[in-house]
């Protein structure tokens, strides 16, 4: 019998690089192009020339640093919101303070990475926020995680819930208890890699969980799932 032909490749992920530090544009440049599954299909090195990049084709994610020379990085993922409204936007910063991180995700950013991290890792995670991962370095996850963890247990200062899913109550909290491990993992500032660890799973195995988890929450991002969870009384306060 003749052999059945192999299924088409997808196309290549395109992405686009926000970045003013020279060395870490040309490293993080030749990591994507050596990837076989990513194109980089645009480049800026300023706020000038990534508002001129928004006028041009749409990518699929943009990996975006805060500290431009000519003006803040926040402009820029506001303007792609905006201009490429199904990009995805990752941003890798050395800023790791609250305030940045928080004003990125507020922003319309779906991960944030600080520049710690190898090229090699900022690939896989790009590969994984187009995935629909929400990729968050974790020294800033367990940073977060335990301001909110304060916020929470405070009455004079309580963080303020997000708003109700709209869903019966019967189908707010339909998560299966493996999805359930993974929303407490995540809670605890764990990694995806570290999470597959604990459970004997893959690590595309951990994002298959995650993605059904936001569908159910009808979130985004982890942060958003630690939210509308505690709001549904899916996790411990």
């Amino acid at each position: 019998m003749p052999e059945s032909p192999l299924p088409p490749s997808p196309p290549p992920i395109q992405v686009a690089l926000v970045e003013d530090d020279v060395f870490f544009a040309r490293a993080l440049a030749n990591a994507i192009q050596a990837a076989p599954d990513m194109r980089l299909s645009a480049t800026a090195a300023n706020c000038r020339q990534a508002l001129l990049m928004l006028d041009g084709p749409p990518a699929q994610v943009l990996l975006i640093d805060l500290g431009l020379p000519d003006g803040p990085g926040m402009d820029i993922i506001r303007a792609a919101q905006r201009q490429w409204p199904r990009c995805l936007v990752m941003v890798s910063s050395v800023f790791g303070d609250e305030a940045h991180v928080i004003q990125s995700l507020e922003a319309g950013a779906s991960g944030y990475l600080l520049k710690d991290s190898t090229p090699g890792l900022l690939v896989e995670e790009i590969r994984n926020v187009h995935a629909g991962g929400s990729p968050i370095s974790p020294l800033i996850a367990r940073q977060l995680l335990t301001r909110f963890r304060h916020a929470f247990a405070s009455e004079s200062a309580p963080m303020p819930l997000p708003a109700p899913s709209g869903l019966p109550q019967e189908e707010q909290a339909r998560l299966s208890p493996r999805e359930r491990q993974v929303l407490d993992y995540i809670t605890k500032g764990f990694s995806y890699e570290e999470i597959g660890a604990l459970m004997g799973v893959s690590r595309n195995t951990v994002l298959s969980f995650v993605r059904r988890i936001y569908a159910k929450l009808k979130v985004r991002s982890q942060l958003e799932a630690i939210y509308e969870a505690r709001a549904q009384g899916l996790l411990a306060s």
